[in-house]
């Protein structure tokens, strides 16, 4: 069972990732989200590719993530 049970088996989860990264590989991203999956609810886990993108960022990325925050979190007033 481990720490992670009930209400934290939901959780939703991004995870990005550039498919020119030096740093880490992207086998190593994949790898990563097949055992997020295994964790917790593999409903709830998203997986993004961002092509040529190295260990940095891209306007692609940001937007996903404004959209997963959009989804995910309340408003704040």
């Amino acid at each position: 069972q481990g720490p992670i049970s009930g209400v934290n088996k939901e959780i939703a989860v991004l995870q990005c990732h550039g498919d020119c990264d030096p740093l880490v590989p992207l086998m190593f991203g994949s790898l990563t989200v097949e055992k997020l999956k295994s964790m917790i609810n593999p409903a709830n886990v998203t997986f993004r590719t961002y092509s040529g993108m190295m260990h940095s960022s891209c306007i692609e990325e940001m937007m996903d993530v404004k959209q997963f925050i959009d989804k995910h979190l309340p408003p704040i007033d």
